[in-house]
């Protein structure tokens, strides 16, 4: 195992010995990782390796934790999960949890939700519509009746509503169409240029190491592997060992 990347004053994210279970499942063993400010962070492993589950335990949706996570200089694991959204947090989950009576418009400002009083709501769904013009289309239309694809747009610019310093993206290329996927990648290359720090756990590793600055390797519920993302879309040997589907 590669050491521990050091605390540093642009470290975003910095995650020690976090332990995670889903009743007697011991999921997250020991897990340490660090995130610096303004890089797309790439998590990768094979399906049941920890990757969700280390999303989850960061935002709080995970049952029973030890550790620790320090995010901005404050510990998350003893806050709820509504407070962590207001430290600046966003996070996209791999199931996408849209609202499904509600149109694409009222789903939109849930994502406001957690944060009452801090962004004019007119304004920011303005700044949205920009970023997101196939949603704006939408905005009246039952949010269930859009294509996977675009329900995973729509649960991205959900995430955004709230502006977060840091989002976490889970799988968000499962089950879309090609285009669209280009077009997110796009968007999550863009919004770390604006000065975001984006961890994405991605299924499709070549895609993810394109856009990335850094990958981390789990397996077991533990980082087994740090490399810059360059490094590790050069190492075959070590995609197939713990990447290989």
């Amino acid at each position: 195992m590669s050491p521990t990347t050091s605390l540093s004053k642009n470290t975003s994210l910095h995650i020690t010995n976090l332990q995670a279970w889903y009743g007697p499942s011991h999921i997250l063993q020991g897990l340490d990782l660090c995130v610096q400010e303004g890089e797309l962070l790439a998590i990768l492993g094979r399906n049941g390796a920890g990757k969700t589950t280390t999303l989850k335990a960061i935002m709080g949706l995970v049952p029973k934790v030890q550790g620790s996570v320090v995010y901005g200089g404050q510990e998350l694991l003893a806050r709820p999960a509504h407070q962590r959204f207001r430290y600046g947090l966003g996070y996209v989950p791999e199931e996408r949890r849209i609202v499904p009576g509600l149109t694409v418009l009222e789903n939109l400002q849930l994502g406001l939700a957690a944060i009452p009083g801090q962004y004019k709501q007119a304004e920011r769904i303005e700044e949205i519509a920009q970023t997101f013009p196939r949603l704006k289309e939408r905005f009246k239309q039952t949010a269930s009746t859009m294509s996977g694809g675009e329900q995973q747009m729509l649960a991205i610019a959900r995430a955004l509503m709230s502006n977060p310093k840091l989002i976490l993206l889970d799988e968000p290329s499962e089950g879309i169409m090609p285009k669209l996927v280009d077009e997110m990648f796009t968007l999550f290359t863009e919004l770390r240029q604006q000065g975001k720090t984006v961890v994405l756990v991605e299924q499709n590793v070549a895609l993810a190491l394109e856009i990335a600055d850094r990958a981390v390797i789990i397996d077991n519920g533990a980082v087994v592997h740090r490399a810059s993302a360059a490094e590790l879309l050069a190492d075959q040997e070590m995609q197939d060992r713990y990447c290989a589907v």
